[in-house]
């Protein structure tokens, strides 16, 4: 004769018993509980509650990742766990359309709404399962651990199993069937993209995208030399891209300051300024201060400005490693008072729909009511630039978005309400030889498929708007 059902009391027992749940002990204690059960569970959760932060709240993954992070997620995990953690947010990020068109197929009746959660669970394994070096069963095994954690979701620890066993068993169909527009792009930007710059290039920046480029870093003088040095490849614009994985404080030159790290396409825009000993040049938004370390480096006299005093410390300690001078400014740029510059790099904040490769988080927790606010922030940036530089002095703008009303219509927006200031329009042999991220205007657009090589980590460029100017008179 078959055991009569449990009755309903045991399930409440079941979940009475559950040794961790956050919202009554606490996330820090949910994770020091968990990593008593199982060493791998503290990174799962965090990085379940980070990938929360940054998608359902709107948090940056730097400010997640920060020392100062609030909430803290990172409480008690070595630097090992912390990288790990990062590896399984970030790729979460890239590829998130593709994990949840995959986990809505297999969710027949969907997610359960009470325990809305349980999806960055499910998430964090399924990151693991389509593109982690992680065994299959390791991954299934730490999800379900992690839905036993909880009273509430105790009760699907069995669906989270089936579900990522059978992600795993079709592995190969859902990545085939993966598009890096129509899946790892939000709709709205895919569809912005689309217009802007036709289907096939739009494509091309999407699935760019996917991939985490390495790092470029510009160096005070001598890139041959420094090239050769540290195993990096010189770059037709003169960037180095580094081909090594160690820690970059550990390369030879990083702590005598000789280089410092920055994207090769955000390396443009300070040379097409003219630069020498005695020119006094302002960088509006210079935080952290790449660009004013191309000003300095070259002999200007420079003035660094931001409106955060926190932003400027860690320009003042890269200027300080570096071994740079620049007057550093704490002022809001709509309200900045000072004597006329020979030369202003302004630098606008922007959507940084260009660094998507770099940081998957832009794509996830930007909006498309934030391009109005910030191209009327930009336009005033422009016209204060115009008002402070002098006569015949020239101004370079810049942003790393690749939206139209970012780059190419705020310039023409420009012109249009001020005679006084017309296009010194871009040589090709100012940016490499690159013809191909100059327009007809003689500005500079780079996008995330320039620059391609034969493996992807070491291709692309970050999508990047110049345009240099000139002041009448």
């Amino acid at each position: 004769m078959n055991a009569p059902p449990r009755p309903p009391a045991d399930r409440r027992r079941v979940r009475k018993a559950s040794p961790s749940r956050p919202g009554q002990a606490g996330f820090a204690e949910a994770q020091r509980l968990a990593a008593e059960q199982h060493p791998g569970l503290p990174v799962r959760i965090a990085a379940a509650a980070i990938l929360s932060d940054i998608v359902a709240k709107a948090h940056s993954l730097d400010e997640c990742f920060s020392a100062r992070a609030i909430p803290a997620r990172l409480g008690g995990l070595d630097a090992r766990d912390v990288a790990l953690v990062r590896s399984i947010v970030t790729v979460s990020l890239r590829r998130l359309g593709t994990i949840r068109a995959a986990l809505a197929e297999l969710l027949e009746k969907g997610l359960p709404r009470q325990v809305a959660h349980l999806e960055w669970a499910l998430i964090v394994g399924a990151a693991q399962v389509l593109f982690l070096d992680v065994p299959d069963h390791a991954a299934v095994d730490l999800a379900v651990r992690m839905a036993r954690l909880e009273s509430k979701t105790v009760p699907f620890a069995a669906l989270v199993n089936g579900v990522l066993r059978n992600l795993a068993r079709e592995r190969e169909r859902f990545l085939a069937e993966s598009d890096p527009l129509d899946h790892d792009t939000p709709p709205w930007l895919a569809a912005r993209w689309r217009k802007t710059y036709g289907e096939d290039l739009a494509h091309a920046i999407a699935a760019a995208n996917r991939f985490e480029p390495t790092l470029d870093i510009s160096v005070k003088s001598k890139p041959e030399e420094w090239a050769k040095r540290l195993g990096a490849r010189l770059l037709p614009t003169g960037s180095l891209r580094l081909e090594t994985h160690a820690p970059i404080s550990e390369l030879e030159g990083y702590a005598d300051g000789e280089w410092w790290v920055q994207d090769a396409a955000a390396a443009l825009p300070a040379r097409l300024l003219p630069i020498g000993p005695g020119l006094r040049v302002a960088d509006f938004c210079a935080a952290p201060g790449g660009k004013a370390a191309q000003l300095a480096a070259a002999g200007a006299e420079v003035v660094a400005i931001d409106r955060s005093a926190e932003r400027l410390k860690r320009l003042a300690a890269n200027f300080e490693r570096l071994r740079l001078h620049a007057d550093v400014v704490v002022a809001d740029i709509a309200t900045l008072k000072a004597a006329p510059f020979d030369a202003i790099l302004v630098d606008a904040p922007c959507l940084a729909t260009g660094t998507i490769r770099r940081r998957p988080d832009i794509a996830w927790i930007k909006k498309p009511s934030d391009i109005a606010a910030l191209a009327q922030a930009q336009s005033r940036m422009l016209d204060k630039a115009v008002e402070l530089v002098k006569p015949g002095g020239v101004i370079v703008y810049c942003t790393c978005s690749i939206e139209p009303e970012e780059g190419e219509q705020q310039i023409a927006a420009l012109l249009r309400r001020n005679p006084d200031v017309e296009r010194s329009p871009i040589g090709v042999e100012e940016v490499g030889g690159l013809a191909e991220i100059l327009n007809e205007n003689g500005e500079m657009r780079t996008l995330p498929p320039h620059l391609p090589a034969s493996e992807p980590r070491l291709s692309g460029l970050d999508g990047f708007f110049a345009a240099r100017l000139v002041r009448r008179g």
